[in-house]
């Protein structure tokens, strides 16, 4: 099994302090910002994927939680990485028996269950966006070890929780949903966050009703009549950044 400490000793001989230092610029990194003291060795997000290339699927969950709880931002995000990889190797698959089948269920179980545990450790919104959606928007789209479907309400329990990241995580594993035609979600977790406080929400909900009109614009209209007053500026501006520019423009001179 490859541990935490090889991971870490590949990432960090690909250090690069120059490319570092923007990194820690554009994440917001400063006194009072969202990303205030995370740390970057200055990797790109194509070398953090080629270590965990390397490593997926043969890393134990212990090993991954030391990962998740490192002081450097790549090593966190690897980590995030590598539970993808575990998520996206236990996927249904049409030539699974009902035993590998109930297999399967049980891990993605698992791996849910351990990304929920250790979420507050996906602490800048490109550990959730690059992870969220395929990890837990995966596990809810298929049924658990005991044949029932995963309940949604975890989604209700983030977005309510007081840890920002958590919040955005909530709404953004709905991008997975989306794809497969289920809005609901989306829109009432959408509705619950209207009125935060947070660009980085205001953002993430603007985006993915944007997703959903991508699906069905009548469904993002209808939920922009119904909710346009109580829309922050920049949510509103996100959701419907693909609309014609005449549609576009008819909302924002409201």
């Amino acid at each position: 099994m490859t541990t935490a400490a090889e991971i870490l000793r590949t990432l960090e001989s690909m250090r690069d302090q120059r490319q570092a230092a923007h990194l820690m610029r554009f994440f917001k990194t400063g006194k009072g910002d969202y990303g205030e003291g995370d740390l970057f060795l200055g990797l790109r997000c194509p070398q953090t994927r080629m270590v965990v290339k390397e490593a997926r699927l043969d890393v134990s969950f212990d090993e991954i939680e030391k990962l998740l709880y490192s002081a450097w931002h790549e090593v966190r995000l690897a980590g995030f990485l590598l539970l993808v990889e575990d998520m996206k190797a236990v996927l249904p698959r049409k030539k699974d028996s009902s035993a590998s089948a109930k297999t399967k269920a049980g891990r993605r179980d698992e791996i849910a269950a351990f990304y929920l545990r250790h979420a507050s450790q996906a602490n800048n919104w490109d550990l959730v966006d690059m992870t969220c959606p395929k990890i837990l928007g995966e596990w809810l789209l298929y049924p658990s070890a005991d044949g029932s479907m995963p309940d949604r309400s975890v989604l209700d329990t983030l977005v309510s929780d007081n840890c920002l990241w958590k919040q955005r995580i909530g709404i953004v594993t709905t991008w997975r949903l989306i794809k497969e035609g289920q809005p609901d979600d989306t829109l009432r977790l959408a509705a619950k966050l209207l009125t935060h406080r947070h660009d980085l929400i205001h953002k993430a909900v603007g985006w993915m009703l944007r997703e959903v009109g991508k699906k069905d614009p009548e469904v993002l209209t209808d939920f922009l009549e119904r909710y346009y007053s109580a829309m922050p500026r920049t949510a509103l501006r996100y959701a419907i950044e693909k609309m014609d520019e005449r549609t576009r423009l008819g909302w924002l001179r409201r």
